[in-house]
Order: structure tokens, then sequence, then C-alpha cells
């Protein structure tokens, strides 16, 4: 059963205006280069006179010419259309269109300026391509096992529960509702490191309960670089990448330290946006006081804790760990999310806005703002 839910948020008009604006002077680029290469083609048939080219040329070569013109032309309208294979023409175009170049040198040299400037463009985005498709492939096995299941949740999976942790759940809306064994969130937001300037970023996520996994994807611009982002919790193992351009990697985590603090970050989602799996017999509930809990989660023998902390409307307003690592200091810190901006949507009362903030020995740093895109339960295909 797939249950949909989404929360309208806006990306920002000046951002999505300097996109498509990029988008299409690229695209531009590759069709007047593409065009160019017609003229060798009218050149060959005698269509017409063409004096920017000094050099003779068979009919078969002209064939060629118009052949790389229908290949760039059609690499930028997939391009256009947000096609992943569009660079897959593009680089066949420019492998064959810098032959001819090569042949023609005299009239054509300056072609090369423009093959390279779209070779990077292309390698980017077959790298890009790439890089995500390890993300995805890790989602698509992990949704091989995970179990379908009709069941709902009823009052006597919260009998156990703590009080405080029931009225949660009552106030979430869960009872009655599907069991949750998945859930894909979408966020966008800002990060940023200590010392440094904010950017903005987009995620993808889908976290799984029955195997526990947590399988995170950002896609980001830092300092005006494409910069994307895997973070990936499975099995016993942790792993994070950050690249730039999708080629250069400027982090590469899988040290042993890392699994104890992605488990803090899965139970962490769990808790704010997948409530209704906090009936979960590996999480032990030790009740603070009528505004608090401690809970305790275990998987694959590595034990985290966190204190959750709730207001006067039953809200999961904070979450608190001691258990996780910063990764820049490979240091354990504090660590907490203030979560907000509660929205009944699709019938279930989520936060829309969370912080993540260390609390260092010289004060607290939010690093990351969270604003809640989509959300979905139960999900079968990606």
């Amino acid at each position: 059963m797939l249950t949909s839910i989404i929360c309208p948020s806006d990306l920002g008009l000046q951002k999505h205006f300097n996109h498509n604006f990029m988008r299409i002077a690229f695209a531009l680029l590759i069709i007047v280069h593409g065009l160019i290469h017609v003229l060798g083609f009218i050149k060959a048939f005698k269509i017409a006179d063409v004096n920017q080219l000094s050099q003779s040329s068979s009919k078969s070569m002209g064939m060629l010419w118009l052949f790389v013109a229908i290949l760039f032309l059609t690499s930028a309208v997939l391009y256009l259309l947000k096609k992943d294979w569009w660079f897959y023409i593009a680089i066949a175009a420019i492998a064959v269109s810098q032959i001819l170049i090569i042949i023609y040198w005299k009239d054509a040299k300056f072609g090369s300026i423009a093959n390279v400037i779209i070779l990077i463009a292309a390698i980017i985005g077959f790298a890009s391509v790439q890089f995500e498709t390890s993300y995805k492939k890790d989602v698509a096995s992990a949704m091989e096992k995970n179990p379908e299941t009709n069941d709902v949740v009823t009052e006597k999976d919260l009998e156990y529960l703590p009080p405080i942790v029931q009225n949660y759940l009552h106030y979430v809306g869960v009872v009655g509702k599907p069991k949750v064994k998945n859930v894909k969130v979408v966020f966008e937001g800002e990060m940023r490191d200590k010392g440094k300037d904010w950017f903005k970023f987009t995620s993808e996520q889908y976290n799984f309960f029955e195997f526990p996994a947590r399988l995170f994807f950002m896609k980001a611009k830092v300092k005006g670089l494409p910069t994307h982002g895997y973070h990936a919790y499975k099995n016993e193992e942790a792993r994070m990448q950050i690249k730039v351009l999708s080629l250069f990697p400027v982090v590469q985590i899988d040290t042993p330290e890392l699994f104890p603090a992605e488990t803090v970050t899965f139970f962490n989602d769990l808790c704010l946006f997948a409530p209704a799996a906090l009936i979960d017999d590996r999480i032990v509930w030790e009740p603070i006081d009528e505004r608090s809990v401690k809970a305790t989660f275990t998987n694959k023998g590595t034990s985290i804790s966190a204190i959750l902390h709730f207001n006067e409307k039953g809200q999961l307003v904070n979450f608190v760990s001691n258990d996780r690592i910063a990764i820049d200091q490979m240091k354990a810190f504090p660590f907490s999310t203030p979560a907000s901006h509660y929205k009944n949507i699709g019938g279930y009362n989520l936060p829309t806005y969370g912080e993540a903030v260390w609390h260092y020995p010289d004060g607290e740093f939010v690093y990351g703002k969270f604003n809640l895109k989509s959300i979905a339960y139960n999900v079968n295909t990606q």
C-alpha cells in the first residue's frame, strides 16, 4: 500500500531562474555548434556559397558533417528534456566532430573550443548519473527485502509504550493507519561547516525499518560548484561520500565509528518522520518526566540512546543524543534536532521544519536547516 504525502515549498524564484538560464544557455551553445556543422554539408553539396570554408569537401564528408549536426541537436533536446543519457549522444558527436575539425583544421579549428566545453559538461553529467545510480541500486536492493504488509497500527500496539509516547502517536494520528515498513523523504534546505558559509541543498532519502537502512542522497552547490553527497547506512556498515562535480571526492568515510553515528541519524528520522515505527521492540523506553523520555535503539549489536522532548500538545519538539560523532573532528558531541511547524499532511501531523545542531564546548552550532518537501510511506518503487 502506498501512502503519498506532499508538502509544497518554494525553492526561490531567483535560484530557479538562474538554473534555467544556465540550462538554456548551455543548450543554445550545443545547438549553435551543431548548426555550424551544417555548413560543411551545404558546402559539399553546393547548396549555397559558404565563404567561411575554404577547403573543398566530398559529398560523403558532407553527409558526415550533417550527421554530426543531427547528433548535437539531438543531445541538446535530450539535455533540455533532462534525459540522463544526453551525454552519450553528445560524446559521440564530439568524437566525430573533432575528427572533422582536425581534417579541416584551417577552417574549423575554433570548433575545438566548443567541443571541449561540451565534453567537460558531458563528463560531469556522466559522473553525476553514475554516482546517483549507486544510490538507486542500493535503494532497489533494500526494496527487494522490504516486506509487504496490510497490517494497521492498533491501540494494542501502543500499550507497552510510555504514556508520553502514546500521546505523541495519537497526536500524529498513526492508529488505524498502515504499519510503516519504509519511508521516502525529500528535503530542501541549507547546510554549512563550522566557519564556512551556508549552501542550499535538496535531498532524497529512503529509510527501511524491518532491516534497518538509511540511504540519503543530496544535491547542492558549494561555492558555485555542483556537489553531491551520499550517506549509506545498511547491513552492518555506514559510509559517507561527498564529491565536487561528482568526480572529485572531498569527503570519503567508512570507518567503524560512523556506524553508531548513522544509527543515531536513522533513529532520529524514525522518531520525527516515521513515528508509527516506534512500536519496534528494538527500542527500550525509560520515562524521565511528563515531557521527556529516554529511548535506546539497538541495531546489529550497536545501541544508541536519545532523549525525546515533547510539548503540551504532544508534539515531539527535540531529539538529543550524545552518541553521534562530528565528522570533521571524529569526536562525539551532544547532537540535537529541534523540530517545529507541525502540519496535518495526508492525515498525519508531522513537523515540516527542523534543524541539526551540534552542542560544542564553545556553544551551539546550527549546521543544517531542513524543510520537508514530500514524504511517502510503504513505497515499493523508486
